[in-house]
């Protein structure tokens, strides 16, 4: 995997741990991704929520991004994070938890941390998207402007709301699609 844009745009991103449920956002629809929050990624507070290889967030980070939450519950993936944002000079520009999606959005609720911009890219075939979601719906942890980003298989049909988030629009891309949600 590779940087695709911004100040690290080329670095190669070298995951170590191998692990064969690990699914990283594809390059294509990363770009797309990107593509999609090109007016708002500039100085925005980003959430990686599901991190996995964390190669999302550093993309955020390395395209403006102010700051970025990495929240993933595995511990090799996490030191791998950690590793990535050492060596791309992005340390202290990022917040890596070690913490399940849900606890970790309870926590930002209480502690009034709140983010311009939230990804989601949970294993595809559980319904963490759907329980994700509504907690993000439910709470005061995206900004009045901001913005949801939900990476899923295309055959889950997602809701058009959960709670305050209104569905804007679905972008697929062959077997994935990017479903983004802002307040409403």
């Amino acid at each position: 995997m590779k940087v695709s844009s911004g100040i690290l745009k080329g670095r190669k991103i070298k995951f170590a741990p191998s692990d064969k449920q690990l699914r990283p956002t594809s390059s294509k629809v990363k770009e797309a991704l990107f593509d999609i929050l090109k007016q708002k990624i500039d100085g925005a507070r980003f959430l990686d929520l599901y991190a996995g290889t964390g190669a999302v967030g550093l993309e955020a980070l390395s395209r403006g991004a102010s700051e970025v939450s990495f929240v993933e519950t595995n511990k090799n993936y996490i030191n791998n994070i950690k590793l990535l944002l050492e060596k791309s000079g992005f340390r202290e520009k990022a917040n890596v938890v070690t913490k399940k999606a849900l606890l970790f959005i309870e926590w930002a609720e209480g502690n009034h941390v709140d983010f311009d911009i939230i990804f989601l890219d949970p294993p595809y075939h559980t319904d963490e998207i759907v329980h994700a979601l509504t907690a993000i719906g439910e709470s005061h942890i995206l900004r009045q402007d901001g913005v949801v980003i939900a990476e899923h298989f295309t055959k889950r049909k997602l809701p058009e709301q959960f709670g305050r988030l209104q569905k804007s629009k679905d972008y697929t891309y062959g077997d994935t699609v990017l479903s983004l949600y802002k307040s409403a």
